[in-house]
Order: C-alpha cells, then structure tokens, then sequence
C-alpha cells in the first residue's frame, strides 16, 4: 500500500502532460485501498465483535454481583463493591470506544467503495477464481453486460483477432498465477481497430484478490501512429527530395546521403557511407586548401559555392552547394548540413529560354492571326504583319496611335467600354465582333486579355490601370462568314426543295386524277355538249397545275431530264424567234456568240425554260424598254472559285450571258433571288418560282450561274454549263418524259394488276384500262397485291405499281413478284422522278416509267407499248 500510494505521490509531481498517467496511477491505489481496506475492516469490526461480546458478558456478571450485593446477597461489601463499580465504569468506557471504532471503519469502507466506483477507467477485483468481487462503473459501462466470471466477459473484447486473443490470455495466465502483468491491445470490430486498452493485472498483497485495469489508450495510440506517419513522410520527402542532401563529417566522409544524391552520383547509399567515399571524391575539380569537409575556400566551411560533380560513371555535371557546419553534441566533432542542385536543368532552361524568346518573336511576327499590344491609354505599343494586313494600314500609321481611333465599326463606342472593362480586370465573356476593319466586307474576332508591362509584376501593381496594358488578338472570321451565310443558304434551299418535291408528289396525285377523271368525262361529252367547255376548263388548269408541279420539281432538282449533246448557238437560233414575240416591240434582243462555242449535255427543253425565264426577267426590269443581250462563249477556269452560293471545281464551261439595262437588283435581296416564291415584282405579278426553276435546272444540268447587279444600271446572269467533248455516240436519254405517243388503236388485252394506295388516282386507271379492253386487278398496297397475284396463280400480265406506299414500297413490291414470277412487265407510276426509284433497283433489273401526272392517253399508250411495243407516231 505505501509503495503504490509513494508511485501516485511521484507521479503527481511530473509536468502536465503525465496528467494522465497521474489519474491512472491514483485510480489503480484507490482499488488497492478499497480491497485492502475492505479486508482490514473486516478482520477488526470481527476483534472489535468478539472484545464486545466479552465485555457484555463480564458486565452482566459484575452487574448481577452488585445487585446481589444490594439485595445482601453477595459475600461481598464496602470496598468491594466500590472496586466493582469501577470495573463496571472502565468497561463501559472500552466498549463505547470499541462502538466508535465500529463506525469510523464503516464510514471508511464507504468512502473507499465511492472513490473505486468513480475512477475514470474500467477496474475489477477478482478472486483467485476469476469471479468478480467488486467492480466499478466503468467496468460495468465498457463490458455492457457484466458477468461473474470476469476473464470471460473480457476476453470476448479481444476474441475477433487470434493474435490479440493470444495476447490476452498471457495476462489471463499471468492472473490466474498471481504475478502481475501488462499489455496494450486493440479492440476489434468488424475488422477494424475501434480503440485501444492497456490491460493491467495485479494482484493485491496478503488478500488473495486480483485487480484487473483497463485503461483507455486510444488518443495515445493515434497521436503515436501520427508521428510514425509523418516522420514516413519526412524520410521519404528527404530521400526524394529534388534536390540532393548529404552530410559530412570533419574528415569529409559521408553520414547520411538521400537517394537523389546517390542516383545522381550513380552509386548506393551504403556505398557512399561506408566511407571510402569521401566529398572530394565526387568534386570533379580539385579543391586546394579546402577543408575536407568544405566545397570552396572560406571560413570553416560555411559557404555556398558553384562546383561540378562527377558520377561514379564519369559523367560530370554542375551543381551548386550550399551547407552549413554544426558541432556534434560531444562538443569535439563537426558535420554539415549540405544541400545539392543539379544545376544542368537551369543551363537547359536557360538555353530554351533564349530559343523560346527566339521562337517567341518570330510566332509573333509570322503568326497567322493579328496581335497587337495596348498600353493604359489604348495607344498601340507593338503589333505584327497579320494585323497590318488585316486593318489595311501601314505600320507607321498604327504605332503609337490610339486604338479607338483606328475602329471604323458603328459600335466604336460599346467596344472602347468593353475593352476598357477587361484592362480594369473583368475577363471578357465572348470575343468582340467587329466588322469594317479594313474594308467593309471584313469581320474579326477581338479575343482581349490583360497583362503587366515590363517591370510591373507584382499583383498589388497590376490593381493600378497604369501599369497594366492589353494583349489583343484578331481571328479573320470574313472567310468563315461568307462561308457561314452560303451554308446556310444551300440548307435553306436543300430544306425548301425537299419540301417542294414532297408538295409536287401529293399534288400529282392530286392532278392525276383530276386530269384523268376529266378524260373520261369527255368520252361521253363530246364537242357541242353543253358540259364540254366546262371540262376543258378543268383540265386546262389542272395542265397549268401541273406546270406549277414541274417547276417545283426543276428548283428542288427531282425532275426527270432527256439531256442529249447541244450546241447552244443552235439552241439559241431557234429560240430566237420566240423570245423576240415574248419581249415585245419596245425591248430589243441581241445575241453574240463566239467562235467555237462548244458542245453541252443537257435537256433542250429545260434548258430553252431557263433562257425564257432570263429573258422574260430582264423583259420586266425594263418597262421603259432597252437591250437584252445574250452573250455565249467558252470559259476556261483554273482554280476553284464560288459562283453564287456554290463553289465551282476547276475545268472548261461554256458561258451564256444574258444582260439588261433594267432597274437592278439591291444588294439585300441578290442572296434571295433564287429562294422559291420570293419575288420582287408586285403582288400578283408572278410565282416567285421563275428564278428558283433556273437555279434548279442549271444546277442539275451540274452547272453554276452568278448574279452582277447594279442598282439603276442593270443585270447580267451568267450561266456556266460543263463543256462536253464527244468521244462516242451520246447515249439514250436516261428516261424518258411522259408525251402523248400517236397510235391508231390504244385498246388491248390480257391482266393488270394495279397497286395505288391514293383511291382517285387508282380508280381512275381502272377504268381508263378497263375502258381499253383490259382485265384490270385492283389492290390498295403491297401486301393485298401478293396476295392477288397468289390467287392468280401467276396469271398477271402486266403489274403497274406506285413506288412510294405505305407499309411496303414499289420495289419491295416487284422483287416479291419477280421472285414469283420473273418474266413479269412492269410498270412505276410516281410523282417523283424515276432517279428517285431507280437506286432501289437491282442491278438488271428491267422496269417502266410513268411519272404523274399522266393522261388517259399517256396511260393507254404507255400499256400498250409495254404489253406489245407496237408504237405508231
């Protein structure tokens, strides 16, 4: 008991840090002195018991002498009696003094059992068994579920690890033995360390009892797995270090050398401290009165100094080495502090540096995008040839001149506040567009970013507008532009000629069967019928629809062309006649051909459409009358150059010219002159489609026409048409347009099958075929035709199809019949053009045309020329 209470008396003297340590000391007594004392009182309050009992007994005894000696009983009186009642006094006094006893040791037991109860850390008092005596709070807190064998509850803590386990029960060994014992372990849950416990087993003097101490030892354990993580870190930041560390004693041999010493030197670290290495060693020039330990000449060594070193390789390289010498704690000996720099990657940064500067000027000068450099006052302080040649200035006229004076563009003022915003420190969201710079077509991309001027760095300067300036770069984007406005005006185009060929195809149906339904009236309404003009009406207009039709058809360029080798002075010569009637008397028509002109692939009759339409244009720009000259001649272009909105590929054209004196084009409208349905002559004076035709048509032809407009003096389109040379004889049209073909007799016999979803258009060639003499077979799509033909048994003679229907097409639909039937005829009825169907076709495949809209006649004769190539003209 002295010697624990003399350890918690010592521990408390250490400094604050041992606060710790001091608690746990004073804790463990306390649970010495509660069993120790428990055991103490125990032994007394059973003396103390037996002394009471004895003197009860012997005050009994004198008590009943005194009454019997008052009653004359007792042999005894007088002095007797009075020596009795003194005995009884002074045993009366040691049993009250026994009774205090009694209760200051309850009082004890009490405050001993309240401070055991109250220590901080986990404590039990076991019997040489295992069971627990007495256990304290804490204990009961940590264990949850306290048990009377304590060794088992607690080994369950440490039960998850098997090395743990065994740890534990060498303490548990060591209890069961009595010989005191310590150990530090870790308590695991789930695999993962939750705290730590230092395990304390003693066992108490003359009791027989053990106390079993678990104190908490976590903070200590992470603060000391800190430590060790960080000292790893240090030896691996010095081992790593990019620059080399040693140090040397005073005879100059090595100490301690990191590994990026060592590798440069091409030797280990042991090799390098085992110290047949010494400093000298590695300096590859000779050092003469230098200390050993030194790297030049100075007091002691205490220097930095520019050397060369030399690896075990021979290799030698610059360094420079900088080292402070220390006195060892013996007080006799000395050693360094050395760090090392490679000094190779400077003189390579040096070397790159002056061919960056090098490079730097001349990106500046020759690169491809405008810089130029502002100072506060937005004077130009350097600029290089891409900005001179962008603004068009020479370079006289721009140094030293205010760059706000130098912007042409109507937003001089919006471009001065924002270039003003970016020098005072705000980045720019988007670059600044400006246009005019130059020449009015220009645009350029202003990108504006600020910097320091030269010997101005600091980040509290560059807060001054004064000593900053703008690094301004220009992105030529009027070639982007241009090309960007041409996009999107082919995809308009593109997007309206696809929507004008599916308007043409539904409008053909439509046509189909009016024009066909207005054939069969006029079977049964000859001339002199009163009804007769009334239908001749319909069918002229649905023949003026149906040259609406075509024109959509030539601008979205799904028309069906005859082109055959043309000379276009013939074309032009026989055309003339008809183009002096459509201009009148007032405007005159000049033609001037060339030598030579050449030869052209393409279809007569589009192409005499597109002169009409020219020449009837130039008519109408000039109401007051004048010349319209139609120039042709050979062109021969060397590079790819735009024409309009297309880019024409090298090669040789043929150019045909037709220019008037009319009122001209403005400017805004010459990019909309070829969209479909834009016209500027008054409402009511045409479709709009004349000039959308033309540019189809040509375009189709695989030729390029251009527009040169000048407001109140005139226009001039001009037409470029591939040159054709003939090596052979020009092949047949690759389709043919539907005409009337003159043949004495259209009837005839045998089967049709007549697949059309659109019912008017069917209907109608039913009974036109029926009409004729022919069995005709009717069916909405592809799936009921099949099904016709596999009720037939074959026996179709002939199968007119549309190409474009639901579910299943036109030649889906004739490659299931000619995998039935192979030697079937057959006939596409559609209203777009026969290209359009054609590249669904096998290669060999043999089929017909009919494009939409068609005559009864056209129908009868086309049946006709299929089922028996009997044609009279």
């Amino acid at each position: 008991m002295k010697t624990d209470s003399a350890k918690a008396q010592h521990s408390s003297r250490k400094p604050a840090a041992s606060a710790g340590k001091s608690l746990e000391a004073s804790d463990e007594a306390m649970g010495l002195l509660a069993a120790t004392g428990k055991q103490e009182t125990s032994e007394r309050q059973h003396r103390l018991l037996i002394v009471a009992i004895s003197s009860g007994i012997l005050v009994l005894l004198v008590f009943s002498m005194v009454v019997l000696a008052n009653l004359d009983m007792a042999p005894y009186k007088g002095i007797a009696g009075s020596l009795i009642d003194v005995a009884i006094l002074i045993l009366a006094i040691v049993i009250g003094r026994n009774l205090h006893k009694i209760s200051r040791f309850g009082k004890i037991e009490i405050i001993l059992a309240e401070a055991f109860q109250a220590a901080f850390n986990p404590q039990v008092i076991v019997d040489s068994d295992g069971r627990a005596v007495l256990t304290n709070k804490a204990y009961d807190y940590w264990v949850s579920k306290p048990g009377s064998n304590v060794e088992a509850v607690v080994s369950s803590k440490f039960s998850e690890n098997a090395t743990v386990a065994a740890e534990f029960q060498k303490l548990r060994k060591a209890a069961r033995t009595n010989q005191p014992s310590q150990g530090e372990l870790p308590v695991i849950k789930g695999g993962k360390i939750t705290e730590w416990r230092r395990v304390i087993v003693r066992p108490l003097p003359t009791t027989g009892y053990i106390i079993w101490r678990f104190e908490d030892i976590s903070e200590r354990k992470r603060a000391e797995q800190a430590v060790r993580e960080e000292q790893a870190k240090l030896i691996d930041f010095m081992a790593h270090a990019p620059v080399g560390i040693y140090s040397a004693d005073q005879n100059g041999r090595f100490r301690f050398v990191n590994r990026t010493l060592s590798e440069w030197l091409g030797c280990s670290i042991e090799e390098l401290t085992s110290g047949s290495i010494k400093l000298h060693d590695v300096i590859a020039q000779k050092l003469e009165g230098v200390v050993p330990y030194g790297v030049a000449t100075g007091p002691d060594g205490h220097l930095r100094g520019d050397s060369f070193m030399r690896s075990k390789k021979g290799r030698v390289f610059p360094v420079s080495i900088t080292q402070t010498v220390v006195m060892n704690e013996d007080g006799q000996t000395l050693r360094t502090r050395s760090i090392v720099r490679d000094l190779t990657p400077e003189q390579s940064w040096q070397e790159a540096l002056t061919l960056s500067e090098q490079r730097f000027q001349r990106l500046f000068a020759e690169a491809p995008i405008g810089v130029a450099l502002l100072n506060a006052t937005m004077q130009v302080e350097e600029c290089n040839q891409a900005f001179i040649t962008l603004i068009k200035r020479n370079k006289e006229d721009i140094l030293k001149k205010n760059f706000i004076n130098l912007i042409t563009d109507e937003r001089q003022a919006a471009i001065a506040d924002e270039l003003a915003a970016v020098l005072a420190g705000r980045d720019l969201q988007k670059p600044i567009e400006m246009r005019g710079m130059g020449d009015a077509s220009s645009v350029a991309f202003i990108y504006a970013k600020r910097f320091a001027l030269l010997g101005h760095t600091s980040s509290d300067e560059l807060s001054s507008p004064q000593q900053t300036g703008l690094m301004l770069y220009f992105i030529d984007f009027s070639e982007q532009k241009r090309i960007e406005a041409q996009l999107a005006h082919s995809v308009k185009l593109q997007a309206i000629g696809q929507l004008a060929g599916g308007v043409a195809h539904d409008f053909n149906n439509l046509l189909t069967a009016m024009i066909g339904f207005c054939d069969l009236l006029l079977q049964r309404h000859k001339p002199g019928d009163q009804s007769f003009a009334d239908i001749m009406q319909i069918k002229q207009n649905g023949n003026r629809a149906a040259n609406l039709v075509r024109q959509l058809l030539a601008f979205s360029r799904q028309q069906t062309l005859q082109p055959k080798v043309l000379s276009v002075t013939d074309v032009l010569a026989e055309l003339a006649n008809l183009l002096r009637r459509l201009i009148g008397a007032n405007v005159e028509l000049r033609m001037v051909h060339a030598r030579d002109v050449g030869l052209i692939r393409a279809d007569q009759g589009q192409l005499e459409q597109v002169i009409i339409n020219l020449v009837v244009n130039a008519r109408d720009a000039m109401p007051q009358g004048g010349t319209v000259t139609i120039t042709t001649g050979p062109h021969h272009q060397d590079s790819a150059v735009n024409r309009g909105q297309d880019v024409m590929q090298p090669g040789d054209y043929i150019k045909i010219a037709v220019a008037d004196q009319g009122i001209g084009i403005p400017k805004e409208n010459i990019q909309r002159i070829f969209e479909p349905f834009f016209s500027t002559k008054e409402v009511g004076s045409g479709t709009g489609l004349g000039l959308s035709t033309v540019y189809g048509i040509v375009r189709q032809t695989g030729g390029f026409i251009e527009v040169d407009s000048v407001v109140g003096k005139g226009s001039t389109f001009i037409i470029y048409l591939p040159h054709h040379i003939e090596k052979e004889k020009p092949a047949e049209a690759v389709a043919e347009a539907p005409r009337e073909k003159k043949t004495s007799d259209l009837t005839g016999a045998g089967t049709i099958l007549l697949v059309e979803d659109e019912d008017a258009v069917r209907v109608f060639g039913a009974r036109a075929l029926r009409n004729k003499g022919y069995n005709v077979l009717e069916a909405r799509g592809g799936e009921e035709a099949l099904a016709i033909i596999d009720e037939q048994g074959g026996k179709i003679d002939l199968l007119i199809s549309d190409v474009v229907m639901p579910q299943m097409d036109g030649p889906t639909l004739v490659r299931e019949v000619m995998r039935r039937k192979p030697d079937t005829k057959v006939v596409f009825i559609s209203g777009y053009t026969e290209d359009k169907f054609r590249e669904q076709l096998r290669e060999g495949e043999v089929v017909h045309f009919l494009s939409k809209p068609f005559s009864l006649k056209q129908l009868a004769s086309k049946v006709k020329e299929v089922l028996t190539g009997e044609i009279e003209e």
